[in-house]
């Protein structure tokens, strides 16, 4: 069974457990578990990582440690009793695990190595620390490492700084907050500010001297040079290098590495070197020959010199060549480095073998111990040390040395008899007081064993050398006395035996008879002659002699001769032992000259104080002898000795021997009856500072009172254990009345000079060192009684002198630090004047810095939870004392001015912390009985609001983010439990004292306000925390955010009828809580939510102000990126169950509806918003959200806010056009006014009127980068009817200016037609503006359907492509999924005026084609019966839908939603009309191009005739003929009359059209071509003639044809995908049932035809020759087409177009190929049917009423031919009604023209509308792609009612082919070819003409972004009667077309509101 485990309760996961058993708990290898029960090998509990989770595992799995048990039972915590800094590890080497991964996902390179390198490093060590091996130095060493990478590893990766105390971390519970504090700020300033190290090495690595001709062995000496002082500051660094210049002993590392040592900040400067002087050791001449001489001399070589300068930037340098330089003339040798440093080039050059020192040097940090640490691979292999001249900065007391530095300087020598000077070698020797030479005592520099003689270096023939040697003679003390250096001079001689001549000697004692060394400084030596067989050996014969020149003037019975020769030498001696001082020897041995003891006590104070340190203990020893000698006579003297002794150590130089003195006192002191004396001596003093007027011997007496009491007490000590407690009572008198005079010398106030306030400073700052001494002596109350009388002596005026003020507090902090303050006892009577002076201090608001720190000890040592009764009371008097004046502090210095310098401010901003620390520790000890009384101690109401208000305030002040640094997160947690813990004791006084007829609104709202900020800390979202983190902060403390939510509805609900108050001014920070990802918490705080709309409700009727707040709160909120998807769902659940039973529900639901759409849509945009470029799903968000602040929130300053942010990112997604007419949006809110208008986001403060100018430019700018040319006309000739009526010609003409340059980049610049694509958005997984949703948008230059495809489902990562076109059923609508359907659509351009004038160049008309587009379509070819598997063309009918969006496109989105769509059937006939009308507008444009010679071949004409007449001659067109012109279909479909003979009457048409194409092509041919073109003629007879065409009547001009709508530009194919034929709304490519075997049919036109649409409908071919290569398909979506769009959707009929190579091209390259409406068909312009005109109308009437109603838009009487020429104005609805809006904008202007007569000719030509084009360089070349059904104007449709059949276009439909899709069949009936002159149409037509030539308004909806191509001029033909008139301009055409125009029936008009004033926007 089960039973629980009392000792196994934790442990560590060695295996992975996958858990699958029941109950089984899955564990992976490290986990950690905490065991709660056991049974027979299996434990039961849970992963600490995941608490809620139980279950079983195998023991065996588990590795069990040893832990503690909390709270044992259900709720029990475990706690590892491991070392804490293992646990540390373990718990952050988890989190960084995961962070670490993630560095590598985020691409952080340097950071993820990093971090893995020390995180090995710290596995390194933690296994250390696991075996428990080290020492217990080792394992502090292991720690501290371990700690310092934890800290860098948190620090580099933003995680919280962990407070620790000795390498462990602490519970913020266990210490006072003050301690806290100070842990975290030691921790943060030491990672911030990295302390300086005061002392420096330098490390120095020989590596070789590089040097062509070296052939000798050579000495190295590095030493540091001051060029400052022209001193060096070191000892030598000496190295042998071999002949090759390398180190003779490189396995010795100490022989060619160094450290120069202890250098101090000083002499880190530039003007420090390293100077290298490198001597040879061969032959005196360096060119000699090798058997010159056999012996060999030390000779000078080079010097290089290096400055440290070079060095201090921190890095190491590796190998650095020094160039070697020699001096010109060997006498230079001595002062070569300083020439060099000096740069004196004269006096030397290069080395003549060019010679280079290779050496790595690095200067190191830190005292020598912690280098030996961090550097212990140097010291490990071995390294010299080389040490500063001598002693350090600091003498470390028990350093022994005894060095003397010898520096061997010049001589001055005779010639010797001979000519030529001598070279001259010093050898040096040591000599013992015996004679013995001193052997290995002499040492040329470390790197080199000391050696027993020196051989100098030898300069050649020089009778004055000068050398400037250093050495050090390291000799023992007790071979000091008596020895002598000796110096023996020879000739070395260059002959060949090479010889060196003793010729003489010097010496010099060590030591004067009197004890004294040899002095420092310079000596003259006498040189002495001697021979070379001369025996030295005897010391005693020359010891006699005078040794030194100053010597010799004393004795004037020596010779003379022997002065002309002297030897000068340097000395200086660096020894702990020895003395140069006389005085000092004087006064150590006072015992033989008793007469001199006065004298010496006096001279004491000149004797330098390293003389004194060195001899510390022997000169102690002597005073106090001295003292118990005779006290009376000499106890004044001894006393201020022993004073200048005590302050000589506080001197930072020799304050290391303070611990010599405290040994020597507990030790060696043996003055037992001293005391008396020294108490005598220090009361006298005391007595006489009062009256002294010179102040600085006492203040002196007064510095030294530590030790004078230390002596006291140790003497009275002695004394006592002497006697067994004598006198007692006198020595407490004594200190007594001492310690009154104290007293009595305090109390005194400064009058004029500062100087006894000096005094008083002086005592002050010393006097708490002698507590500890009294407590040697007193009990623990006496002594701090008498601190207390002492302290409590000081006067309390502020006004004094301030630095006594500064000192008096530090003598109080010193007291607080102090061992007397820690014993409860004394710090129960020292409390309260420390608080009496800090209270002082902060009520006038000084040495704030002190105070703080005071207080803060203070804090420290109240434990936390401490129940003793002294610790309570303490807390009583501190409340008291001093929790109102910590309060006002606080408020002061965060309110202070910032501004006075970063040091003041990191000052205040560190003062300001501890102030902090020191409240809340106060805050955290109080109880409840301390609350209580606090709050009882108010005596009025008002004290107590002002107190709460304070506290409040200086609450909100510690909330602030910059309270504390960023990773303090520790310090932050804990003020927010004391911040919680106070706020519910308060808000108990809040509800009691200021409710109901006491209400105080103020302080009611600093606690709302209070509680706000409190739960939105960013230290508070656990959500943001790691799970380790989170669960920590959930055990110690709880969501404190939930705490204070409670309480924050707990206060509101007690408010009652004061709520109102608060409404609508909390409405903003409680939404701001709500939002906060937390159930609890949204649970309590939604709720008050319906109690403001009720009290509101109750108020005024309604909760407006509640709807107003809320929406604009959540704008600024959700785009701080709170709230959640989570948050809008419980929002509105929990408020529509509050409001169900209010009487004001209705009103309510509605509110709580808008504002959930609001948050929908404010979500949708936060997600877009992340993403990091532009995209359509940003701007679509950004639309829908600025239409919803429009339309349903009637919020204008949000409104335009989202105009600007739609604009920047359309700027930044380079939409320029779109960004235009996004401004526009504002700029028609404002007029031409002088309204002043106020500073508003990035505009000015300035007029209505200069904003809407500044608007209107940057439009046009932009307009003119989007290439939309036209409307920037317009908005020009706006700006210029302002500045005309201003009489501003200046900017008129550059308006005007700029307006002619618009006019010609619209003629001379190339524009691409973009292509446009239905996008549908299926599925509960978009955006709510986009869930289920259908969109058209325009898509961008160069972009097909297949690019367009991949950016939509780039931009949706998630989406599924649907693979069919059908129009989806519901279950994709509900699916938890993201479905995307993609195919391309047709434009159909509103207005044909422009379009269809002739004349008017392509370049004008392509803007018209793909501008102020509202309706698309697309079309699907399908069978409806029985299928002809013959002629499949008699049952091809063809789906059109036609798709209205809300608003036209280019607008201010690329994107737009459909909001009607309607679908309509065209049949084989109609589809069969409209292909031969498509091709025949194709032939007479490239017919009229070529004639008008705009081809630059005759390729493409080539090719369309060629297709035509070849699938013509192979059955093409017969395929129509037998499929509607048998008497069986005649008869079966009687209503069709009309249309049979309008397809007859297009086949004669376009057989007209061919012939006269023909005739071109001959004239314009190629010889190449001549055969194809005999070919074509041949075929065409053919085709004439089955068509039973024999001969054309006589109406073929021999003028050029006339094309009426000019000759429209080739562009490619823009067609829609093909869509499946059971589809409604998208339509497959291609269908098997719609589309047989097409290319079989090569002998048929017919086939030609549908193979050519067939290419159109699956998009495949590029050139029309595909079309024949093409194998039928099952239908295949829209999404996998391999062109954006089918080339060309053909049509049913069996036009000639079949075989055409050029029809698909033509589909291929725009959209103005799209199939043309019935109204644009071509009639027989060129060629005039047979046909009389009374028989065209006869055929008109018949027809009638017999036309399909392919348009649903349209009622019967407008689908029926209209016999007035009004019905001609089709389009003239839609104008008016986009020119409804006064303020929107016309469209672009066309140029005037002549006004001409109408020509029946031109009235009845067709105009072919065209969708819009696409570039011409997108596939293949533009001369080959011109299609046979290509038309004459690209992009609009006439309204010629000439034309007949329903506006469809069979299997063409589908592509471009039907080239324009316009309303421009909306109004037609029975159109036919036109007779040539019909005049009872030209009178009436004139008007209607007029009212539709401008082109129709747009608004701001209706921009696009375009680039021109060039077009080519229209042709022109004779005419009969004159043309019609010109459009006039936009403004003078706009009432007529308001008055005259028919508006568009379906879809209803789009009004937008009329601008609204927005109030100084």
């Amino acid at each position: 069974m089960w039973i629980p485990t009392e000792h196994e309760k934790y442990g560590v996961v060695i295996a992975s457990f996958r858990g699958t058993i029941p109950y089984g708990l899955s564990l992976e290898i490290g986990d950690t578990v905490q065991i709660l029960e056991k049974c027979d090998g299996w434990y039961r509990g849970f992963a600490l990582k995941n608490p809620n989770t139980k279950g079983i595992f195998p023991s065996s799995y588990v590795h069990l440690k040893n832990a503690s048990v909390k709270n044992k039972g259900q709720f029990e915590m475990v706690i590892p009793t491991e070392d804490s800094v293992i646990t540390e590890m373990t718990s952050t080497l988890r989190d960084w695990g995961t962070m670490w991964k993630q560095l590598y996902v985020r691409n952080e390179g340097d950071l993820f190595h990093r971090l893995w390198h020390i995180m090995n490093e710290i596995l390194d060590l933690r296994r250390q620390v696991l075996v428990g091996h080290l020492t217990h130095d080792r394992m502090k060493d292991v720690k501290r490492h371990i700690t310092a990478r934890l800290d860098w590893g948190n620090e580099q990766l933003g995680l919280d700084l962990v407070p620790r105390k000795e390498y462990s971390m602490v519970d913020p519970e266990d210490i006072s907050i003050t301690e806290l504090y100070r842990l975290m700020e030691h921790r943060h300033r030491k990672k911030d500010t990295p302390v300086q190290a005061s002392s420096h090495h330098l490390f120095v690595q020989m590596k070789s001297l590089m040097c062509s001709n070296l052939g000798e062995e050579l000495e190295v000496i590095f030493s540091l040079f001051d060029s400052k002082e022209n001193r060096p500051i070191s000892e030598r660094f000496f190295l042998r290098l071999n002949r090759n210049g390398l180190p003779k002993a490189p396995d010795k590392p100490e022989r060619h590495c160094s450290l120069f040592v202890d250098l101090g900040s000083s002499e880190l400067r530039k003007d420090i070197y390293i100077t290298v002087h490198i001597i040879r050791i061969g032959r005196m001449g360096a060119g000699e020959k090798k058997n010159a001489c056999s012996v060999q001399y030390r000779r000078p070589f080079g010097c290089a010199v290096l400055s440290i300068a070079d060095l201090l930037t921190g890095e190491t340098k590796d190998d650095l060549i020094l160039k070697v330089y020699m001096c010109n003339t060997e006498s230079e040798w001595y002062q070569i480095h300083e020439n060099i440093i000096k740069k004196l080039n004269a006096r030397y050059n290069l080395t003549g073998s060019n010679a280079g020192l290779a050496v790595s040097l690095q200067l190191l940090h830190g005292d020598i111990e912690q280098i030996r640490r961090e550097y212990s691979s140097v010291f490990s292999h071995g390294v010299s040390i080389t040490r500063k001249l001598g002693f350090s900065n600091i003498i470390m007391p028990g350093e022994m040395r005894n060095d003397l530095y010898i520096t061997i300087e010049r001589g001055e020598f005779e010639k010797g008899g001979k000519n030529v000077a001598r070279n001259v070698e010093v050898t040096m020797f040591i000599i013992d007081s015996s004679g013995q030479v001193l052997k290995e005592f002499i040492s040329f520099g470390s790197g080199e064993p000391p050696a027993s003689e020196y051989h100098s270096f030898v300069l050649y023939h020089n009778n004055s050398p000068r050398w400037s040697e250093l050495l050090k003679l390291p000799i023992p003390v007790d071979k000091f006395r008596g020895a002598h250096i000796r110096f023996e001079f020879r000739h070395c001689s260059t002959k060949e035996k090479g010889e060196k001549k003793l010729f003489g000697f010097s010496f010099v004692p060590l030591m004067q008879e009197d004890g004294r060394t040899l002095p420092d400084g310079t000596h003259e030596l006498i040189i002495h002659k001697c021979e070379e067989n001369t025996n030295l050996q005897d010391t005693t014969r020359y010891l006699k002699l005078p040794f030194s020149k100053g010597i010799l003037l004393g004795n004037n019975n020596q010779a003379t001769k022997a002065t002309k020769e002297s030897f000068w030498i340097t000395s200086f001696l660096c020894s702990t032992k020895l003395t140069q001082n006389g005085d000092m020897l004087d006064l150590l041995k006072w015992r033989t000259h008793p007469d001199k003891i006065t004298g010496c006590l006096s001279k004491l104070k000149e004797i330098d104080g390293s003389e004194i340190v060195k001899f510390l203990q022997d000169t102690l020893d002597t005073l106090f002898g001295i003292l118990d000698e005779n006290s009376q006579k000499y106890g004044s003297k001894v006393f201020d000795s022993l004073v200048h002794i005590i302050n000589l150590l506080q001197d930072s130089k020799f304050h290391h021997f303070k611990p010599v003195m405290d040994t020597y006192i507990e030790s060696h002191f043996a003055g037992a009856l001293a005391y008396r004396d020294l108490i005598k001596v220090l009361k006298w003093y005391m007595d006489r500072i009062t009256e002294a007027e010179r102040q600085e011997h006492i203040q002196e007496v007064l510095k030294a009172q530590e030790y004078i009491f230390k002596y006291i007490v140790q003497s009275r000590r002695l004394f006592s254990l002497a006697t067994g407690g004598q006198n007692e009572e006198e020595f407490r008198c004594c200190i007594q009345e001492l310690l009154m005079s104290v007293r009595f010398f305090l109390s005194q106030e400064s009058k004029g000079s500062g100087a006894l306030s000096q005094s008083q400073a002086v005592f002050l700052s010393s006097f708490p060192a002698v507590y500890s001494e009294l407590l040697k002596l007193f009990d623990v109350r006496e002594v701090a009684n008498l601190v207390q009388d002492t302290l409590g002596s000081l006067p309390t005026i502020m006004h004094v002198d301030d630095s006594l003020q500064a000192v008096k507090l530090q003598c109080i902090g010193k007291t607080v630090e102090s061992q007397l303050y820690t014993n409860p006892d004394s710090r129960y009577i020292l409390l309260p004047v420390v608080l009496h002076h800090l209270h002082m201090h902060l009520q006038e608001q000084k040495d704030l810095i002190m105070c703080a720190r005071i207080l803060s000890n203070v804090f420290c040592l109240i434990k936390k939870n401490s129940s003793e009764k002294s610790v309570l009371e303490e807390i009583d008097v501190i409340v008291a004392s001093l929790l109102d004046i910590l309060l006002r502090t606080i408020l002061e210095i965060t309110s202070r001015p910032q501004s006075s310098g970063s040091a003041m401010r990191l000052q205040f901003q560190d003062v300001t912390g501890e102030f902090v620390a020191c409240l809340l520790s106060l805050l955290r000890q109080m109880t409840d009985r301390h609350y209580q009384q606090l709050l009882d101690s108010f005596s009025t109401k008002e004290d107590l609001r002002d107190f709460l208000l304070q506290i409040f305030t200086v609450f909100r002040i510690l909330i602030r983010p910059e309270m504390f640094p960023k990773d303090w997160t520790v310090m932050r947690l804990v003020a927010n439990n004391v911040i919680i813990t106070t706020v519910l004791y308060l808000s108990d006084a809040l509800r009691k004292n200021f409710l109901n007829e006491n209400f105080d609104y103020k302080i009611w709202d600093s606690y709302f306000y209070l509680a706000v900020i409190f739960i939105n800390q960013l230290c508070l979202q656990l959500e943001m925390f790691t799970p380790s983190k989170k669960k920590k902060v959930l055990e110690k403390y709880g969501d404190m955010r939930v705490t204070m939510g409670c309480e924050i509805f707990s206060m509101w609900q007690n408010l009652g009828e004061h709520k109102l108050h608060f409404i609508p001014a909390l409405i903003g920070p409680f939404l701001e809580v709500t939002l906060i990802p937390q159930a609890d918490l949204r649970n309590v705080m939604i709720p008050i939510f319906h109690d403001m709309m009720d009290w509101e409700q109750r108020r005024s009727g309604n909760f407006k102000q509640v709807e107003a707040k809320l929406i604009d709160k959540l704008d600024s909120l959700m785009s701080e990126g709170k709230g959640d998807e989570t948050y809008r769902e419980l929002f509105n659940s929990i408020l529509l169950k509050k409001i169900e039973r209010e009487t004001w529900r209705e009103s309510g639901v509605s509110l709580i509806a808008t504002v959930t759409r609001l948050m929908e849509r404010l979500l949708d945009y936060r997600d877009c918003m992340k993403m990091g470029e532009v995209d359509g799903k940003k701007i679509g968000c950004t639309v829908s959200l600025l239409n919803f602040y429009k339309t349903e929130l009637n919020k204008e300053e949000m409104y335009i806010r989202y105009i600007h942010k739609l604009y920047d990112l359309h700027l930044k997604a380079q939409n320029f056009t779109e960004a235009a007419y996004t401004l526009l949006l504002y700029d028609e809110l404002l007029e031409w006014s002088d309204r002043p208008l106020r500073e508003f986001l990035t505009y000015p403060m300035q007029t209505e009127w200069q904003r809407k100018e500044h608007l209107h430019l940057t439009i046009i700018q932009n307009f003119d980068r989007g290439k939309c040319w036209e409307n920037g006309i317009i908005l020009c000739r706006k700006i210029a009817e302002q500045y005309e009526s201003y009489y501003d010609y200046r900017n008129l003409s550059k308006m005007r200016m700029m307006e002619a340059s618009l006019y010609d980049k619209i003629m001379d610049q190339q524009r691409l037609e973009p292509e446009f694509f239905r996008v549908g958005f299926y599925g509960k997984k978009f955006p709510f503006f986009l869930r289920n949703k259908e969109f058209v948008c325009r898509g961008h230059d160069y972009e097909r359907l297949e690019a367009f495809q991949q950016r939509m489902l780039n931009e949706f990562p998630h989406a599924i492509a649907m693979q069919h076109a059908n129009q989806p059923d519901e279950t994709i609508f509900q699916a938890e999924a993201q479905y995307l359907q993609i195919y391309a659509v047709t434009p159909i351009p509103e207005s044909q005026e422009v379009l269809q004038r002739e004349g008017v160049p392509d370049n004008i008309k392509s803007f018209y084609k793909v501008n102020h587009i509202w309706k698309f379509r697309y079309d699907r070819p399908f069978h409806k019966g029985t299928k002809d598997k013959e002629n499949e063309f008699k049952s091809l009918w063809v789906e059109r839908t036609s798709l209205y969006l809300v608003q036209s496109l280019p607008g201010i989105s690329r994107w737009f939603e459909v909001e009607k769509r309607e679908v309509v059937e065209m049949s084989p006939l109609e589809n069969a009309i409209e292909v031969l009308e498509n091709k025949n507008q194709q032939l007479k444009t490239l017919i009229s191009q070529c004639q008008t010679r705009q081809m630059q071949n005759i390729n493409p004409l080539t090719m369309c005739l060629n297709g035509v007449i070849d699938a013509a001659v192979n059955g093409g067109v017969s395929r129509y003929q037998e499929a509607f012109f048998v008497k069986e279909y005649i008869l079966s479909h009687p209503e069709d009359g009309e249309k049979i003979a309008r397809l007859r009457e297009l086949m004669l048409e376009q057989a007209q059209i061919l012939e006269f194409g023909l005739a071109v092509h001959e004239k314009f041919v190629p010889q190449d071509m001549r055969p194809l073109h005999k070919k074509l003629v041949d075929q065409f007879f053919v085709m004439k003639s089955s068509l039973g065409i024999q001969e054309f009547s006589a109406c073929i001009q021999p003028s050029p044809v006339h094309f009426p709508n000019g000759s429209p530009r080739v562009c490619r194919n823009s067609a829609p995908a093909s869509m499946s034929p059971d589809g409604t709304r998208v339509i497959p490519r291609r269908s098997p049932l719609s589309y047989p075997a097409v290319n079989r049919y090569s002998s048929s036109s017919l086939s030609s035809q549908a193979s050519a649409e067939v290419s159109n409908i699956t998009g495949q071919s590029e050139s029309s020759d595909e079309v024949f290569n093409m194998q039928p398909s099952p239908s295949t979506s829209s999404l996998s087409s391999t062109h954006s769009a089918s080339p060309n959707v053909t049509s049913s009929a069996p036009s000639s177009a079949r075989a055409s190579p050029l029809l698909s091209d033509k589909h291929k390259h725009s959209r103005e190929n799209s199939c043309l409406s019935p109204r644009e068909r071509p009639c027989s312009a060129i060629y005039p049917t047979p046909v009389e005109p009374s028989q065209r109308m006869l055929f008109n009437h018949i027809g009638d009423g017999a036309l399909p109603r392919s348009d649903p838009n349209l009622s019967t009487p407008e689908k029926a031919v209209n016999p007035t020429p009004s019905s001609w104005s089709l389009d003239s609805g839609k104008e008016a009604k986009t020119m409804s809006d006064s303020g929107k904008l016309l469209s672009p202007p066309v140029p005037p023209r002549p006004t001409l007569t109408a020509s029946p000719a031109r009235h009845t030509t067709p105009v072919s509308p065209s969708p819009a084009g696409r570039s011409p360089l997108k596939g293949s070349v533009q001369s080959f792609t011109p299609s046979p059904v290509e038309y004459h104007s690209p992009g609009l449709i006439s309204n010629s009612p000439v034309l007949s059949g329903s506006y469809s276009s069979g299997i063409s439909s589908l592509s471009r082919c039907s080239t324009s899709e316009t309303s421009g069949f909306e109004n037609q009936v029975n159109e036919q070819p036109a007779p040539v002159s019909v005049p009872s149409y030209s009178g009436p037509e004139e008007p209607v003409r007029k009212e539709s030539k401008t082109p129709p308004p747009y608004s701001v909806y209706e921009r696009t972004l375009r680039r021109p191509v060039p077009l080519p001029h229209s042709l022109s033909i004779p005419v009969t009667s004159e043309p019609p008139a010109l459009p006039p301009k936009p403004l003078a055409a706009r009432s007529s077309h308001l008055e005259n125009g028919t508006r568009r029936t379906e879809p209803g008009p789009r009004p937008r509101p009329l601008p609204r004033k927005v109030s100084q926007l």
